[in-house]
């Protein structure tokens, strides 16, 4: 008899199945990962860009890569929510108990993470082309924004992974995605960093938030993209890398 190793990726399929269902039916995780950055993408664009000296006569332009993070960290805590929930109702017990991949649960809720989140930024991008975004990229610099949102997300969601198994409450399984949500605010997502006193400056031309904007920015309107690309890179993989074997560490530990 063969392994439920052997099955990993058909196990794995039905568990992303299962999890995207539980998005579907929830219309609150659909409303806060997509319809809340498009109500703040039009709030900044048509009341406060008229205030707002970024340097560029087309503000959704330079607004677009920001609101894409912000969805995407606003979509890894619905991530950590559902992972508390089943660790809480046992769920992961009683998959250990069948005849299946034993991480194949886990997996299912990183890849719906990925695929949610793709959901998420395209529909904005969308809602960004009606508004008047434009971009002059090709298909690699499309492709190399796809990969950078991509690893964005990963490293994002294996630190809900930590956050989810080890929470002792619905609200400290979300938490961690507050800071992460705020970071955008203090970078170059809204403004130019230039404008910002010294020591607000200092903090975000330092974060990774910073490097990962201007790298989809620069991407977006084929310009220079110098040293900025291999810092944003550097912090996703470094993040992602240490998440991950903190994640599986836990998951061991907790589950078997």
């Amino acid at each position: 008899m063969k392994t439920s190793n052997n099955y990993f990726f058909s196990d794995m399929s039905v568990m992303l199945g299962r999890s995207m269902r539980h998005i579907l039916r929830s219309m609150d995780t659909i409303i806060t990962v997509t319809i809340t950055p498009i109500v703040m993408m039009l709030l900044f664009v048509y009341v406060l860009g008229g205030a707002i000296q970024a340097g560029t006569d087309n503000y959704v332009n330079y607004l677009l890569p920001g609101m894409l993070l912000i969805s995407i960290a606003s979509g890894t805590a619905y991530i950590a929510y559902r992972l508390f929930m089943d660790m809480q109702r046992g769920i992961f017990e009683r998959f250990s108990s069948m005849p299946i991949a034993r991480s194949s649960a886990l997996w299912g809720h990183v890849l719906t993470a990925l695929v949610s989140n793709a959901i998420s930024v395209i529909v904005i991008i969308l809602v960004a082309l009606i508004m008047g975004f434009r971009s002059s990229a090709g298909i690699l610099s499309w492709l190399s924004v796809a990969g950078i949102l991509a690893l964005f997300t990963l490293a994002l969601t294996w630190l809900a992974v930590i956050a989810g198994l080890s929470a002792k409450s619905v609200d400290g399984a979300g938490a961690f995605s507050y800071p992460l949500i705020f970071l955008p605010f203090i970078s170059s997502a809204f403004v130019p960093t230039e404008s910002m006193p010294t020591v607000v400056r200092i903090f975000a031309e330092n974060q990774p938030v910073t490097s990962i904007v201007n790298t989809i920015r620069a991407l977006l309107s084929e310009s220079p993209i110098e040293n900025e690309i291999w810092v944003a890179l550097a912090w996703c993989l470094i993040t992602l890398v240490i998440t991950y074997l903190f994640a599986i560490r836990i998951y061991k530990r907790k589950v078997g």
